[in-house]
């Protein structure tokens, strides 16, 4: 075994691994393409090269779901073995060119979508929105996904922030222009090695907001969430989802819902908010609110969700199955229960589950919406 493969075991601590497979039993996309985490890390073990091992082209199709490592009796990440794998490939420049430009787009423009900078902000025209101020206190700091900025389909979700906001007398400030991506997906799609964009990334978002005075940092997307809890150890402020402040807004009669809506309501546990950051509880309370509505559970929720294939850099790679799609199979056990409406607490979600509606034409018979679209139409303006 030489040195550099050694060297890759120790990172990834995979001599703890004792082959149980769990972590691909439990790989929901183990059942629609070749991934196969414990054969990655038993090749691995065996003397395999990691260069040779990431050519294998299965390592795109795995989202980061956290399934494998929430399921490691030893307490192993075989999801970082995978991205790892990528990072190879990234160093080397071998990487599909929908990565490259999503990699360039983040490092030039601060999003991975090649939107410019400077129009990141104009969803906000026509809203009333109070905007934070570097060196000046606020209570809540809303950070807004690059995906909610520049996609139309899901720029409600911000929108009918600001509408509860507003209603709730919240004291809270949006970035602007100047907010740049969270580099959640730069990690996921291999741009890991020290000192590289990631950490360079972190490193500016850090001092951008240290330099507001909040009280804590408000997450719209999970994937800024995640990114902004788990690997911003430099931050001043607390960081929450924003389902932890609408639910506390909520108990405290700051909000109320006003309007009816008698529909059966399905929610869909996003990866990066439940699998990885164990939020189940204030999603299923703030439905639970909305008066006339009927909430029914997946059979595969909370902890054991399916995931949509939404994370992981599955936006800007495609995957060579030509399997159901996990997101297809999701919509189905949503019809399945008789729901109306499929609900998620992410953009990527209402982006995966919305294209599956269509493909399987159930667009007459439910709707997937965000929590916070769903919630637009139930206060009073």
């Amino acid at each position: 075994m030489n040195t550099e493969t050694l060297s890759f075991i120790q990172k990834y601590d995979l001599l703890g691994c004792v082959q149980c497979g769990r972590c691909t039993g439990g790989c929901p996309e183990a059942m629609r393409t070749g991934l196969n985490p414990r054969r990655v890390v038993y090749d691995a073990l065996e003397g395999n090269v990691p260069e040779e091992l990431a050519k294998l082209p299965e390592i795109w199709d795995c989202t980061t779901c956290n399934t494998c490592a929430a399921r490691c009796p030893k307490g192993l990440k075989p999801v970082d073995v995978l991205i790892g794998l990528r990072n190879i490939l990234v160093e080397s420049g071998v990487i599909q060119p929908t990565v490259r430009d999503a990699l360039e787009s983040a490092f030039r423009e601060g999003n991975p979508w090649d939107k410019p900078r400077a129009t990141r902000g104009d969803w906000m025209k026509g809203l009333d929105v109070s905007m934070a101020e570097p060196g000046e206190k606020v209570e809540n700091l809303i950070y807004v996904c690059c995906t909610i900025c520049y996609d139309p389909k899901v720029q409600v979700i911000a929108q009918n922030l600001v509408k509860i906001l507003n209603k709730a007398g919240v004291d809270y400030g949006f970035i602007g222009d100047d907010e740049s991506c969270c580099a959640s997906e730069v990690y996921n799609l291999g741009e890991v090695g020290e000192e590289g964009l990631f950490d360079m990334m972190v490193e500016d978002n850090t001092e951008l907001l240290n330099s507001y005075k909040a009280t804590r940092i408000v997450a719209i997307s999970p994937h800024c969430y995640a990114a902004l809890k788990n690997q911003y150890p430099n931050l001043k402020a607390d960081v929450i989802h924003y389902t932890h402040l609408v639910k506390e807004l909520l108990e405290e009669g700051k909000l109320e819902l006003t309007g009816e809506l008698p529909k059966k309501i399905v929610y869909h546990d996003p990866c990066y908010l439940g699998k990885q950051n164990d939020v189940y509880d204030e999603p299923r309370d703030i439905l639970s609110r909305i008066p006339g509505a009927e909430i029914v559970e997946f059979e595969r929720s909370k902890e054991r969700s399916l995931c949509c294939e939404g994370g992981g850099g599955k936006m800007w790679t495609e995957s060579d199955s030509k399997e159901e799609r996990l997101a297809e199979i999701r919509v189905k056990d949503a019809r399945a229960l008789g729901a109306e409406i499929l609900a998620v607490a992410c953009p990527f979600c209402v982006l995966t589950l919305d294209d599956a509606l269509k493909a399987k034409g159930f667009e007459e018979e439910m709707r997937v919406a965000e929590i916070l679209e769903i919630l637009g139409d139930l206060i009073e303006e």
